[in-house]
């Protein structure tokens, strides 16, 4: 019998390390069992089927969405081959199990082998012999003795049904809106403050969602998903929820546009009527404390309650790291938070009592590095609900639960609530009920190159399709780009050719930069749990080499003209202001570091191609200054909101976004002392449908490249009772 004729009526089978039920449904990698949604499991089974073979784009459409079912059914296969890898270990650009065969189909190339279970014939077959034979040497006596003990075992199993977790059956998980434009947490990003929350009275969903390139304030209905916009005083530019009223009368909410680490609070009604500032107040996040009456204010390292006034302060506790996400325990005895650490780039979820007492983690050392975040109790107090990757096991959050009164001996331990294959996160729970909200991410970005003399955008060359990043060198003959499925670092020819991969996960890039002489680049980086760290490595591969030796965050590399230093700066982490910033000039060949004159509270440098200018933007983000290294003197450019500059190749100009504008538009000015004039603006990417985007450099003739948020996200929700 042939292996293809063996499988078909195969139960299990394995391939590698790896061992899969295809009866039911199960994936185990040295015993050990990997979590699998059932698309991707689908699609395993049905390449184990035919190991060697193309099984067609046809054929599997079939196989998983049948022929009565409507999906994208390109982008659908898509997210399940990249998960099927993921769990797999596997990489499209080297396969070791699943081959792409381009416009064809894909293919199992791994040996497979097929492992038959024991027929209930061959098991009695197996067991009667020897039961016949003890019963014919032992007599009676030996009958007696494993009867006794077999009424021993099930006693033991019968306990052990009794008291294990009930089986059940995956939550049901509803979508709620589906204008695809709320807005997303992101804490893979630099600017993990700026986080988004919703709430709800039972009837309603309150929650920020992003318009042309800004967010705002919106309310939609539980029901069906209606959605009408929340008006708000101007000065409150991007609208962040901190909670709802325990009486669901009124939000509490901050902006996070400005870059100040705290922000002033505001009061909204939200049944109408004007909003009022909280005064005397500046926080990062704050919360409703259970009376309705007053707040709890986070701000820098302390908590502190005040009048809705804004009167009467008193601190409640100092927190080792700055917290955020407050959330009071249904009875008022407990406050958890989540905890930043600014330099190692986590979250961890911290508890403490209302007198201020017994501050501690809540699930010490359950996931490393933490990644524990935005927690949320239900109304009856038996769960709490949070985000998290835990331990890296996923590319992207989940739901899990933590029951609070677990019932005799059951666990403790928080359990999964959700399985992909979207990015759920930021759970809230709905009043009187163990509905819970939360929301779900389908990430996509697409990189973009304007077209020479014209205001409309393009998608670069096909081999960046699966880009999130890229990077072309001074000469414009390569390109550096991140692989968008895993981060991986890449270099080729622009046309695509001589290609090869310079680094590989768990190492998580952020930004590159190319030395002059095209030979090395400069890695903005970080190892999990670590702080960003500026590295080399050589274009024709390597081992990328750290630069310093500091247990501090580095940021954004650049290259002198000559190659022989590296220009560079620190996190713009707006909770992280307890360690000075500035820019710093690094010496490659005496490895000699020195800070730039004047240039303390400022971040993101840029040499000049010719090396007599470094720009770089104030902490507060209003400003792009200009420094002449000849005159050691520092000038202020422009002050527009300001983000993400970049030289022009002949270093005459300057280009930068402006992300507190309306539509964040893209100018270039003059150096050293022109006007801004406007490039683009998120208006001109159309017809892609784009939520947000970010300038990310310049392609050659110095023409801008962007990254365009192509995103779908949306509110979901589920019922914790209902499985």
């Amino acid at each position: 019998m042939s292996t293809q004729e063996h499988n078909h009526g195969a139960r299990r089978v394995q391939f590698g390390i790896f061992e899969a039920d295809l009866k039911n449904g199960e994936l185990r990698r040295s015993g050990a069992r990997i979590r699998l949604q059932s698309q991707p499991f689908k699609l395993l089974a049905a390449l184990l089927e035919e190991p060697g073979e193309v099984v067609s784009h046809e054929t599997l459409q079939q196989l998983l969405w049948g022929s009565d079912t409507t999906v994208d059914f390109d982008h659908s296969l898509g997210i399940a081959v990249n998960k099927l890898r993921e769990a797999l270990g596997d990489r499209a650009e080297n396969p070791r199990f699943v081959e792409t065969l381009a416009k064809r189909g894909y293919r199992f190339i791994a040996p497979v082998k097929t492992v038959d279970a024991l027929t209930s014939a061959q098991l009695a077959k197996s067991l009667l012999p020897g039961a016949a034979f003890g019963l014919r040497k032992g007599g009676i006596h030996r009958w007696r003795w494993i009867a006794g003990l077999l009424a021993c075992v099930c006693l033991a199993l019968g306990l052990a049904l009794f008291l294990r977790p009930p089986t059940r059956r995956p939550y049901q998980v509803e979508q709620v809106t589906y204008s695809g434009h709320v807005l997303t947490n992101d804490l893979d990003d630099l600017e993990v403050e700026s986080f988004s929350s919703s709430a709800s009275d039972g009837m309603r969903l309150y929650f920020s969602q992003m318009d042309n390139g800004n967010p705002e304030l919106a309310v939609a209905l539980a029901a069906n998903g209606e959605i009408a916009l929340v008006h708000l005083p101007s000065e409150i530019g991007a609208p962040l929820i901190g909670s709802l009223a325990p009486d669901g009368s009124k939000l509490l909410i901050h902006s996070h546009l400005e870059a100040e680490p705290e922000q002033p609070l505001w009061i909204v009604p939200t049944l109408g009527g004007d909003a009022r500032r909280v005064p005397n107040v500046l926080a990062h996040d704050a919360t409703w404390m259970p009376d309705g009456r007053r707040l709890l204010i986070a701000n820098g390292n302390e908590l502190t309650i005040v009048d809705a006034n804004g009167s009467d302060p008193h601190k409640l506790i100092t927190t080792p790291g700055l917290a955020f996400w407050l959330r009071w325990s249904p009875d008022g005895k407990n406050l958890r938070f989540t905890l930043l650490d600014p330099k190692r780039q986590t979250t961890e979820l911290w508890e403490v009592t209302a007198e201020g007492d017994n501050l501690h983690p809540l699930l010490p050392g359950w996931s490393q590095p933490a990644s524990e975040c935005c927690g949320s109790w239900t109304p009856d107090g038996e769960d709490f609900v949070f985000q998290s990757r835990h331990n890296g096991q996923s590319a992207h959050f989940e739901i899990w639960a933590l029951r609070e009164r677990p019932w005799l001996l059951r666990s403790r331990q928080p359990r999964q609530i959700t399985n992909g294959p979207l990015n759920y996160e930021a759970p809230s729970t709905s009043p009187g009920s163990h509905r819970i909200y939360f929301i779900g991410a389908n990430a996509r970005i697409e990189l973009l190159r304007a077209l020479p003399k014209s205001s409309a955008f393009i998608a670069l060359e096909q081999n960046l399709s699966v880009a999130s990043l890229a990077e072309y060198s001074t000469d414009g003959q390569w390109v550096a780009w991140l692989n968008a499925s895993d981060g991986s670092l890449w270099r080729s020819r622009i046309d695509g050719s001589q290609r090869i991969e310079l680094t590989t996960p768990p190492l998580r890039i952020f930004t590159m930069k190319w030395s002059p002489d095209n030979k090395r680049l400069a890695l903005m980086a970080e190892e999990p749990g670590m702080p960003w760290k500026l590295y080399l490595i050589d274009s024709e591969g390597g081992k990328p080499t750290p630069l310093l030796n500091e247990d501090r965050n580095e940021a954004d590399p650049d290259w002198s003209g000559d190659g022989q230093s590296i220009v560079f700066g620190r996190l713009p982490n707006r909770m992280d202001s307890r360690q000075p910033k500035a820019i710093y000039l690094l010496n490659l060949q005496t490895h000699k570091v020195t800070e730039i004159p004047g240039s303390t509270g400022l971040f993101s440098p840029r040499l000049s191609p010719d090396g007599r200018y470094i720009a770089a933007i104030r902490m507060d983000q209003r400003a792009l200054l200009l420094f002449d290294r000849g005159q050691e003197r520092w000038t202020t450019l422009t002050t527009h909101g300001v983000g993400d500059p970049a030289w022009s190749h002949d270093g005459r100009f300057l280009y930068f976004q402006d992300f507190l504008e309306k539509g964040k538009p893209i100018y270039r000015i003059a150096v050293p002392a022109g006007q801004a004039e406007p490039v683009a603006t998120i208006a001109n990417l159309r017809p892609i449908s784009a939520t947000d985007y970010r300038l990310i450099g310049l392609a050659p003739g110095d023409l801008p490249i962007v990254s365009a948020h192509t995103s779908t996200v949306n509110l979901y929700g589920l019922d914790l009772d209902e499985r």
